[in-house]
């Protein structure tokens, strides 16, 4: 009786996991099936999951428009500098969080967590009325100075946690044979740190790639917008390019999955690892 209790048990879970895994699958699976339709096949009923008509017609568009792949360079431009601004000013703080005692450190640790939990739709007229008035509005600058708001608490909060657990005896070997802190904390810590900083990194892009609320508001004109704006560009007034949209969401869905399939066993180490306090 008990063997056949596991069995069920096991089966349940089973069922569950398999019944989750179509519910989150699903809408990826049809997103990629319309992205290879025409509008009109898009409509028919019953749909069809498998098309017959197959076409990388909507990606040729995409690929044609000289707008469409503007919206792609400036997420890559945006994203890839934020991860680096992000990382760079976050291990330095988060250096001086693990490594030091100073007067504040405390409040200051609390003002960054309080950060995280303030909702970003509040600080949006905050943020627009002051990037109008430092002259950034429609710029690269609006953007990037925004999200490492946004991602800079994250980072230092995770990689302090990450330096409290390699032992202070490295940087002070290193200190003892003529190094610098800067030179323990780049050629030590840092390499130490990687599946750290490879969790970070990753935060970082998918938080900027994926923003919309302030790419839209913070920007004017379409050679300044990200993809996530510039899909929800072809929902026209009387029209919707549903095909396009569908392959435009499939190549902004590319970088997260591609960073996701080769860095996962990274992003899961650094998560665990950062979230551990001593």
């Amino acid at each position: 009786m008990i063997g056949k209790k596991k069995i069920s048990v096991k089966l349940l879970i089973i069922a569950i996991l398999a019944l989750g895994t179509v519910w989150a699958g699903f809408p990826v699976l049809w997103m990629i099936s319309n992205s290879f339709k025409s509008n009109a096949e898009i409509f028919e009923w019953p749909p069809r999951l498998v098309t017959e008509n197959f076409s990388f017609g909507a990606y040729a568009k995409v690929f044609q428009n000289s707008e469409q792949v503007r919206f792609f360079i400036n997420s890559y431009c945006i994203a890839i500098l934020v991860v680096i601004l992000t990382l760079i000013i976050g291990i330095m703080a988060s250096y001086g969080f693990s490594r030091f005692q100073f007067r504040g450190k405390e409040l200051i640790n609390t003002v960054i967590i309080s950060v995280q939990a303030v909702p970003p739709i509040t600080l949006l007229i905050p943020y627009l009325s002051l990037i109008v008035t430092l002259k950034l509005y429609n710029t690269y600058f609006a953007l990037i100075l925004t999200y490492l708001v946004f991602t800079l608490p994250y980072c230092i909060l995770m990689m302090t946690g990450y330096f409290n657990m390699i032992p202070k005896e490295l940087d002070e070997a290193v200190m003892i044979d003529g190094g610098s802190r800067l030179k323990a904390l780049w050629r030590i810590i840092v390499p130490s740190s990687v599946p750290g900083l490879i969790s970070v990194g990753m935060y970082t892009f998918m938080q900027s790639w994926n923003e919309y609320m302030f790419a839209l508001t913070l920007t004017k004109t379409n050679n300044m917008r990200t993809v996530p704006v510039g899909i929800n560009l072809l929902m026209g007034q009387h029209a919707y390019e549903w095909n396009q949209m569908m392959a435009m969401s499939v190549l902004g869905s590319l970088p997260i999955l591609i960073l996701f399939l080769f860095f996962q066993n990274y992003f899961m180490a650094g998560m665990t690892a950062g979230a551990v306090k001593n």
